[in-house]
């Protein structure tokens, strides 16, 4: 009797163990070309959306014969993987300048949503993404938005479902500071339409702001209050379930210059410089040229600082992701995703930390 309760006592937590690990989803989002691909493992992810295809009239358009080149080449991964989903996505930063437009009216919110189903006929992909930033509040300079957007929103999501169906998966990329949390989404209806929600928890300082920081801190602290964290737990209050929400994570780093002195370059003044791909790291701030590494146990962040060119870059890395995959099995939620999947090295990079987690949970 004995054995018997142990063996089914491992059995079941062998069990629980890969549903935990099955349940975590890795979503990529890939704007390479068809070559690059070819260095990762699509075993190691569970979604990549292509990124981007945008409006062409009220239709979802995919915009050159190379762009129709790649969704096939990543639609071909499933040979690999195949459980692997492939989403196309519409949008990306500055690359929705109608969608307010478009969005307005019922009937150009059933056509777009009749192209998306033509589309992930066409190619044998599993859904849409939508990237439009942002619904009902300011986004890109000079695109348009209403605050009619937010229940527009609503609305095209349950086009997108009526004409998709349950086959197709449905995801939206959500701005992860407060401002888009409180006036952007009617998050109780969508969130029962959609598969998730991808939170883009980074570019929390970016190019506009003109003091350094946590571009992608996992945690809030005292001089920074926008975090993954603080984003998350406002979603989970208002009722969004932890099992819908995807965490995001930065595979690039953000530069400022011109930095002071100070608190090895954090929470300075500065000005935004460039952004660097992670796999450009070891040779863009290497310790040779003066760069030095810095951790912040508070908001779970590192970062870069060189003094003698007043550099500063914030970023994340292994440690920081596997941070974040801890947080993701902590709190139940879906998953990571990361923008972008063409920023990482070939081994043993970003990709790898969070599946260490990943196997492991």
């Amino acid at each position: 009797m004995m054995k018997t309760a142990c063996l089914l006592l491992s059995l079941s937590f062998a069990l629980f163990s890969h549903a935990q690990k099955n349940n975590f989803t890795v979503t990529a989002y890939y704007a390479g070309d068809t070559a690059q691909i070819n260095r990762y493992d699509p075993q190691k992810f569970t979604h990549i959306i292509f990124s981007f295809c945008h409006l062409k009239g009220n239709r979802l358009s995919v915009d050159t014969k190379m762009d129709t080149l790649r969704i096939q080449k990543l639609v071909g991964l499933k040979q690999k993987n195949p459980e692997l989903k492939v989403l196309l996505s519409l949008g990306g930063w500055g690359g929705c300048a109608t969608c307010s437009d478009v969005f307005l009216t019922d009937a150009a919110r059933k056509e777009f949503a009749a192209s998306v189903k033509e589309l992930n006929t066409f190619f044998n992909s599993d859904g849409i993404d939508l990237d439009w930033e942002y619904p009902a509040i300011e986004g890109h300079p000079g695109h348009t938005f209403r605050a009619e957007d937010k229940q527009n929103f609503t609305a095209l999501i349950a086009d997108l479902r009526t004409a998709l169906g349950n086959k197709n998966e449905i995801s939206f990329a959500a701005g992860g500071f407060q401002k888009f949390i409180d006036e952007a989404i009617e998050w109780e209806r969508v969130m029962k339409m959609v598969d998730r929600v991808n939170l883009m928890s980074y570019d929390l300082v970016n190019g506009y702001s003109k003091t350094t920081g946590h571009h992608t801190a996992l945690y809030s602290t005292q001089h920074q209050k926008e975090s993954a964290d603080n984003a998350i737990t406002a979603l989970l209050k208002i009722g969004v379930p932890a099992n819908k929400i995807v965490i995001g994570a930065a595979f690039y780093g953000r530069v400022w210059e011109a930095v002071p002195e100070i608190n090895n370059g954090l929470y300075q003044p500065g000005n935004f410089k460039s952004s660097a791909g992670f796999r450009d790291f070891e040779k863009s701030f290497n310790k040779k040229d003066g760069f030095v590494y810095h951790w912040d146990s508070i908001a779970k962040a590192p970062y870069l600082f060189n003094k003698t060119k007043g550099l500063f870059v914030t970023y994340d890395d292994k440690r920081s992701l596997t941070e974040k995959a801890n947080y993701v099995v902590a709190k139940g939620l879906n998953g990571i995703m990361f923008w972008e999947l063409a920023h990482d090295v070939s081994n043993n990079g970003l990709l790898d930390a969070i599946n260490t987690v990943r196997k492991v949970k």
